[in-house]
């Protein structure tokens, strides 16, 4: 049943810090025992229909972009009984339950995303995929045949949240079906005539070569080992195999949201456990999930938007799996044991590598940090801390062996790197860069005279900062009173700054160096929320400063394009720095203002942690204004983007010649649904738009995402040879030749001058059996259907089988 609403939170010991507020009941003075009953009746009735209202959304969500009703039956089956519930009776037997069913409900689903991995990993390496539906039959009954398992199946001794956390956790997740309701809204199921973004049709190809058994090989280049962190498409994979749904489907749609939605309610129990108040759990998953920079009005954001993607689906996999990480590594550096549930930090650790390289390595230092503040204040080693420490840094290097590769091998250690992708560089002393990835500084820094460069290095950097607030002004909190001893905050303090200094020491020239910054995102945003928690101010000064910060952000004018010049650019900067500036102090005055007004009293119903006296009590306050402003500022400018992307007329399709048409896209599905599961194709499709020429964008993808097959050489622009000739003859790495010449010419040959030894050579030296020609793409011989017989035509493309 869900809990019951208006309790207090978890005793010390039992997954969260002891509970600020004060136990609340649900009977009224007076009301008698039959009386209590029913409105708790009432209460728990509330909070289900408030869940069910969240999937109802979901749902509607799916069908107004057109999902197949089959397939989201399917995939709902497939989520709640074959994910969170043998997550949650796993999770339940290794760590308790939480006391509340929603809670138990999200970690359990973050547990089932590992328990899936690990069938998953099995079925492939066995060659039984088709079994692979059957994996969590074992692990029910064996929870229902053992008698000392019987009680995780319901919450053992009850500590249920109140009806407001429910709320708001349900206006969360209802926000982030909006969100990816907006990511659908212009985005067809194929086929369709529609230019997908690469790396979707990139991570399509990989979900369809990860149902396939193991070794696996990059799809796209026909025997190259697959070197990457695949493992948010080996969940896709396995979804695909459990449900029968299309691959296509549940990358396009099914999977986002339910695994946004496990994020969130992980990230809200370990706010609410750091912090030891239960609404600090909603506040601190919305600045996580829905919270982006601030602007006021600047004509540049500063980049690193929403911790969620829909265009990385490693990044927002990652998430869920990271925070109940953290969670593990909060309860050791607070001293508490982890009993059976020492299974969890090298598994999670090891799927957290998989899933985004750039996860595991800021949690290592904030872990690092963390013991050490632990070792100085109990002054006895922490040997836990030690062995988590051990067991993560062996997951990332065993990571590092099972998954690096592709873009890794160009992130390189440069000072300021991230200005190269930014306006007021990029417009000004770096407008002249070379494609060459360069020293330890960027070119134009490094090549200004005087101090010039570092002023605007400097500048740049300051101007990011600022807007980074929201994510940021939770440090503070190692330093108050309420957070300076706990070396919790220390792990998620050192976890933010390594993951913002290695975002501005490292290059790469796609800017993935910010996805070391995005997965710390969740991280800041639990501190500003833990910060709000530590003064205690009255609800209406935060709700005050919170709803002021969002008129700010959503009301101030923006300020005008500045000219390409370090004049103006630097100037623009600051006319935006002082604004936020402005937004920060007036926040800070306010909150101190309305305090007085209240009489300075703190919440009702305080824990006997009190709150600082005289003039740190202020500073607290004057903290928690601010953050209640920052918060504010950055989900309001998060909802205000999703609304107008929903509202907003429909974007404009792109070029004719980037579109992919529905008859090719058909074509490819054709050849999805026919060639057997290893079959090798053949194209003369390489590039985007889609037409192939010299040091064309080799990034097309969709002939094997669509058509679900190997190709022996498709688009070669993300392999691990090019990538590491990245900056060769003046060029980026999308835009470099085939890596393989020799296979590259014999491949065209066989579609411009087809004959029958070139053929013989395909079928047998490279294990060919399809040609896929594309008329869009190049010219293709009519020699080509005498020699291999047509088995399917749609619009351009014709497909021949090799015999």
């Amino acid at each position: 049943m869900v809990d019951q609403v208006l309790a207090s939170d978890p005793p010390p010991g039992q997954g969260a810090a002891p509970p600020a507020d004060r136990p609340l009941t649900d009977r009224p003075p007076g009301v008698p025992g039959v009386g209590r009953r029913v409105v708790g009746v009432l209460r728990r009735v509330a909070a289900a229909g408030l869940w069910a209202a969240v999937l109802a959304g979901l749902v509607y969500a799916w069908r107004w972009t057109d999902t197949p009703t089959d397939d989201i039956r399917a995939y709902l089956v497939y989520w709640l009984a074959g994910l969170v519930l043998p997550g949650t009776l796993v999770h339940r037997a290794l760590r308790g339950s939480r006391g509340n069913l929603p809670e138990d409900l999200g970690y359990g689903a973050a547990v089932g995303l590992v328990l899936e991995l690990a069938a998953w990993a099995l079925a492939t390496a066995t060659g039984a995929q088709s079994a692979l539906r059957w994996w969590p039959v074992p692990v029910v009954l064996l929870f229902l045949v053992v008698p000392r398992l019987w009680r995780h199946w319901r919450v053992r001794e009850p500590r249920p949240l109140p009806l407001r956390w429910h709320l708001a956790m349900a206006v969360l997740l209802g926000l982030i079906i909006c969100w990816a309701a907006a990511q659908w809204e212009d985005l067809p199921l194929p086929p369709a005539d529609f230019a997908y973004y690469q790396d979707l049709m990139y991570h399509l190809g990989l979900v369809q070569e990860l149902t396939r058994g193991m070794p696996f090989e990059l799809p796209q280049v026909a025997g190259e080992a697959l070197r990457y962190h695949y493992l948010s498409d080996a969940h896709m994979a396995s979804a695909s195999l459990v449900t029968g749904s299309h691959p296509a489907t549940v990358l396009l749609r099914l999977w986002l949201v339910p695994v946004a939605a496990t994020a969130a309610v992980v990230t809200a129990g370990l706010a609410r456990d750091l912090a030891g108040r239960w609404w600090v759990g909603p506040v601190g998953a919305a600045a996580a999930y829905l919270g982006v920079p601030l602007t006021l009005g600047s004509p540049v954001s500063a980049g690193g938007g929403l911790a969620l993607s829909f265009a990385s689906p490693s990044q927002t996999y990652m998430l869920p799996l990271l925070m109940l990480l953290t969670g593990l590594c909060v309860d050791l550096v607070r001293g508490r044991g982890l009993g059976p549930a020492w299974v969890l930090p090298p598994v999670l650790a090891l799927a957290c590598t998989g899933a985004k390289s750039s996860a595991l390595p800021p949690l290592i230092a904030g872990l690092g940090l963390a013991g050490l503040v632990a070792w100085v204040r109990a002054r006895r080693f922490p040997w836990r801390v030690l062995l988590a420490l051990a067991t993560l840094l062996a997951a990332m290097a065993a990571g590092y062996r099972l998954f690096a590769g592709g873009g890794a091998g160009v992130l390189v250690l440069q000072f300021f790197g991230l200005i190269r992708h930014m306006d007021p560089y990029r417009e000004t002393l770096g407008v002249d860069d070379p494609i060459e990835i360069g020293g330890l500084l960027p070119p134009g820094v490094a090549a200004a005279d005087g101090s010039t460069g570092w002023h605007v290095a400097l500048g740049i950097l300051g101007f990011w900062l600022v807007l980074q607030l929201p994510r940021l002004a939770g440090l503070l909190v190692t330093v108050s009173r309420g957070g300076r001893g706990d070396p919790a905050a220390w792990l998620l303090g050192g976890a933010v700054v390594a993951g913002t200094t290695a975002c501005w020491t490292l290059f790469h020239p796609s800017a993935s160096q910010l996805y070391f910054f995005a997965a710390v995102m969740p991280f800041g945003a639990v501190l500003t929320g833990w910060l709000l928690a530590v003064a205690r101010p009255p609800w209406p000064v935060l709700l005050t400063a919170a709803a002021g910060g969002a008129a700010a952000q959503l009301l101030v004018p923006p300020l005008a394009e500045p000219a390409e010049t370090v004049p103006a650019w630097q100037s623009a900067m600051a006319d935006t720095a002082w604004r936020v500036l402005a937004l920060v102090g007036a926040a800070a005055l306010l909150a101190v203002l309305l305090t007085v007004l209240f009489g300075g009293r703190a919440v009702a119903g305080s824990a006997p942690d009190r709150p600082a006296r005289g003039r740190g009590r202020w500073v607290a306050v004057a903290n928690a204004g601010v953050a209640a402003a920052l918060v504010g500022a950055s989900v309001a400018e998060g909802v205000d983007l999703t609304v107008q992307w929903i509202v907003d007329e429909p974007r404009p399709p792109a070029a004719a010649e980037r579109l992919v048409t529905a008859d090719e896209m058909r074509a490819a599905l054709w050849l999805d649904g026919r060639a057997g599961a290893d079959d090798v194709v053949a194209t003369n499709v390489h590039c985007q738009p889609v037409r192939t020429y010299e040091n064309c964008d080799a990034r097309a993808f969709w002939v094997t995402g669509l058509g679900g097959r190997r190709a022996l050489l498709e688009s070669w622009g993300y392999s691990d040879a090019v990538v590491a000739e990245h900056g060769r003859d003046g060029r980026s790495y999308p835009l470099q030749p085939a890596p393989d010449p020799e296979v590259y010419a014999l491949n065209q040959r066989v579609f411009t001058a087809p004959a029958a030894g070139d053929l013989a050579r395909l079928r047998h030296e490279y294990g060919v059996r399809w040609l896929f020609a594309d008329t869009r793409a190049g010219k293709v011989s009519p020699a080509l259907s005498r020699l291999a017989p047509i088995r399917f035509t749609a619009g351009p493309v014709t497909i021949h089988e090799l015999p």
